[in-house]
């Protein structure tokens, strides 16, 4: 369905191009950008008045005292404070949304797990009560480690927003299109476009095109950053260009409305009197971003052998280990493949890293049956995993000419950190648990001659 934002009352900066009045680019940029003429102070931030009868107020990223190169803020110029609300917080129950530490001795037994997508629902589900959380890892409360969720959304929120005081949020959509209406603009994405919305950035979720479906890793830990290149050198992978923040927008509507805030895992509720989107202008480098993943550009082996899958990071969120991040957002796209004299897939391997993978759309090269798009898989640390048997004799036997990987897209969610299943994953979800049985007809191959091909 093709449903109009409930935006009666947004004023949006005139002139510029796209669907919203346009993006600004750059990952990490200091922005500067106003809705009315004239709102956003010059030469300073805390004015004795601010222009418009506005209210200053800052939006903190990172410690104050944090050094300048990591050091995140935003300076929001709105028409009431967000400390204005007319009810104390009332604790709500969020059922299916949790958060680490989250472990359920009864799920299911330690294994490699994967499942089939999660099916639309014919229940009204908004942003909130559509998240369905898969696995938790490491503890929301010292801020290290993330938890998975699947989104099923149905329907807009209407007077009610939200935002997180735990955790950062990429969202990575897989059916159906989602407008995120927040304090700093507006952001529509889709099928092959991620979003990263900050800890603290309040936000409403509207329904573009529904009913949608799509993955979440929520980051309790350091934010996300992109990846050192090394010897790769300034360009390839995802470039900050391509990352684009909104515009100022803002609504003055006075309604009655709810805010729901997350904290340390719990869930609070208050009432306002306002729409709390009313920042008529902002500027700094602390907003939220979208980023189109067909604009990722992959690198690889150009002669042989099959680098690790780490060459594919989009995002990074660093966990204070140098090398080892707290988590990884892997892209594993459309690309050519000309290595010679080397089997092409994911080889078969351990990791002490925890693996959960998502398939956006097509075919994922390693496993040619039962990942499907919507579809996905948790392989823990240390557990043995890599391609099926179909997979691992094509590779084994093809003619090892170019060959265009097309039409695919997957994606995957690594953290340092074990993933632990919640009960809705172990029990309710559809695991598909005949999945160990993929490795069960690779053959014995070894007979003690040498040479043998």
């Amino acid at each position: 369905m093709n449903k109009p934002s409930p935006l009666q009352n947004m004023v949006q900066a005139p002139s510029l191009p796209g669907p919203h009045q346009g993006y600004m680019p750059g990952f990490g940029n200091d922005f500067e950008t106003e809705a009315l003429p004239g709102a956003l102070p010059q030469g300073m931030n805390s004015p004795q008045k601010c222009e418009y009868g506005l209210y200053g107020e800052q939006l903190s990223g990172t410690a104050f005292t944090a050094p300048s190169h990591q050091n995140e803020r935003t300076w929001c110029y709105r028409i009431r404070p967000s400390v204005k609300h007319s009810h104390r917080y009332i604790r709500i129950d969020v059922p299916y949304w949790k958060s680490a530490p989250h472990i359920v001795d009864d799920v299911v037994s330690l294994g490699q797990y994967r499942w089939d997508p999660l099916p639309h629902s014919d229940q009204p589900l908004t942003w909130i009560t559509g998240m369905r959380t898969m696995t938790t890892a490491g503890d929301v409360n010292t801020q290290v480690g993330m938890a998975t969720h699947v989104y099923l959304v149905t329907e807009s929120m209407v007077d009610s927003y939200f935002y997180s005081a735990d955790s950062e949020m990429l969202v990575v959509p897989q059916d159906g299109k989602l407008r995120f209406c927040t304090e700093l603009g507006i952001i529509d994405i889709g099928p092959k476009e991620i979003a990263i919305l900050p800890r603290g950035l309040l936000y409403r979720v509207e329904v573009l095109e529904g009913p949608c479906r799509g993955f979440v890793c929520e980051n309790y830990g350091q934010k996300f950053e992109l990846p050192s290149r090394g010897p790769i050198g300034a360009n390839c992978m995802a470039n900050p260009r391509d990352f684009k923040a909104p515009v100022a927008a803002f609504e003055d509507r006075e309604v009655p409305s709810e805010v729901t805030v997350k904290w340390c895992g719990q869930f609070h509720a208050t009432q306002i009197d306002q729409s709390p989107l009313d920042v008529v202008a902002w500027h700094g480098n602390y907003a939220p971003l979208k980023y189109d993943l067909r604009t990722y550009c992959p690198v690889g082996a150009v002669l042989f052998d099959h680098p690790d899958p780490s060459i594919f990071t989009v995002l990074t969120a660093p966990s204070g280990q140098p090398g080892t991040a707290n988590i990884d957002f892997v892209l594993f796209r459309e690309r050519w493949m000309v290595a010679e004299n080397t089997f092409r897939p994911p080889w078969y391997h351990k990791n002490i890293m925890s693996e959960l993978m998502g398939n956006i759309y097509g075919q994922y090269d390693a496993k040619p049956q039962g990942f499907v798009p919507g579809g996905i898989s948790l392989h823990n640390m240390m557990l043995p995993h890599g391609p099926d048997k179909e997979a691992f004799e094509k590779a084994s036997n093809a003619n090892l000419g170019p060959d265009k990987l097309d039409r695919t897209m997957s994606f995957m969610f690594e953290t340092r950190f074990p993933q632990h299943l919640t009960r809705f994953a172990g029990q309710e979800a559809p695991m598909q648990h005949d999945y160990i049985d993929c490795w069960t007809d690779i053959e014995k191959k070894f007979d003690g001659t040498a040479g043998r091909k």
